[in-house]
């Protein structure tokens, strides 16, 4: 028995893999990779079914954010040419939230640039937002990325009808220095734990391509695995010109491949969602994502940059022999 099928059948036993034991995964090389996508994708599917989720999301604040995070094109430290303009209106979050139901997401999120949402005005106007999208959308579970916020404010959108955060932790803590100067890493994870305690769902993740290492990206999944976070949002660096890592060059698609079945053996109960930069990353293998054991993807545009054919996205899940969530 080769060592991928030992650690799958340690996983299926019910037993999680170790540190040690997923960095010799690391070095296996492309002749090897097929067999390891193989065996992440029956991960995938003995714990999370051939059903893919779909989440489409709304930037509804967008630019003028005070945080350096190195990646983003919404913060003033930068110079890049992205739109800014302040809280979009209830109405506004109502379109766009009829946009996704357009395309078949089950999950819309609410996303706003900024350390944090203004807990005096903005919290309001997305706490009235999401009871509208409850009543109108009844089938669509509501998610927020609204950065730092307190536990009187997670309460208030939780009653609303929030269902799930997301707050990425985005690299691991021993490279997150390199990304971010204006916070610390364990501001993120103490959001996430009152997040958990006040029981919402955690969408919980980060961002290759930041010149971590091979290895910090297993220290992050390993973080992400101790926090017990029920959603891993992958991304992938799509160099915005203006920002600090505008130059950062991009990571080979196979070792992309690569990365995401670790998660899987990793977090094999988990939903990991690929998000930015699978288009511009992945190319021609972007339905792989699948087989390396992903069960979700954002659908449509992103924040700052666009995203793919809804169209696209639904014939590449069916050409997988994969379901969309909600559909029969």
């Amino acid at each position: 028995m080769s060592f991928i099928e030992e650690l799958r059948d340690k996983i299926f036993s019910g037993l999680n893999i170790q540190f040690e034991e997923a960095k010799h995964l690391l070095n296996f090389s492309s002749d090897k990779l097929f067999p390891l996508l193989g065996a992440a994708d029956s991960i995938r599917e003995r714990y999370r079914s051939n059903i893919i989720n779909l989440c489409a999301i709304t930037n509804a604040k967008s630019g003028n954010c005070p945080e350096d995070c190195a990646f983003c094109s919404q913060s003033i430290h930068h110079n890049a040419n992205v739109q800014k303009y302040p809280l979009i209106s209830i109405n506004e979050i109502l379109i766009k939230a009829k946009e996704a139901v357009k395309m078949r997401a089950n999950r819309f999120c609410i996303v706003i640039s900024g350390r944090g949402v203004d807990e005096t005005k903005e919290l309001d106007i997305i706490y009235k937002a999401i009871r509208r999208i409850r009543d109108e959308f009844p089938n669509v579970k509501i998610d927020a990325s609204l950065g730092f916020i307190s536990k009187e404010g997670i309460y208030k959108l939780k009653e609303a009808g929030l269902t799930r955060y997301n707050h990425n932790l985005e690299t691991a803590k021993s490279h997150f220095p390199n990304v971010c100067t204006t916070h610390r890493y364990e501001d993120r994870v103490k959001t996430v734990r009152n997040l958990k305690e006040a029981g919402l769902e955690i969408c919980c993740g980060g961002i290759f391509g930041l010149g971590e290492t091979p290895k910090q990206r297993l220290e992050l999944a390993f973080a992400l695995r101790e926090l017990d976070v029920d959603c891993v949002p992958i991304n992938f660096l799509n160099p915005i010109v203006g920002t600090r890592f505008q130059n950062n060059p991009p990571l080979r698609p196979l070792e992309l491949l690569k990365m995401i079945a670790i998660y899987r053996f990793i977090l094999p109960k988990k939903e990991i969602r690929i998000c930015g930069g699978r288009q511009v990353n992945l190319g021609s293998i972007q339905p792989l994502i699948f087989t390396a054991g992903s069960d979700a993807i954002i659908i449509g545009n992103y924040l700052t940059t666009k995203g793919g054919s809804p169209e696209e996205d639904f014939k590449m899940i069916e050409d997988m022999g994969l379901r969309i969530d909600g559909s029969t």
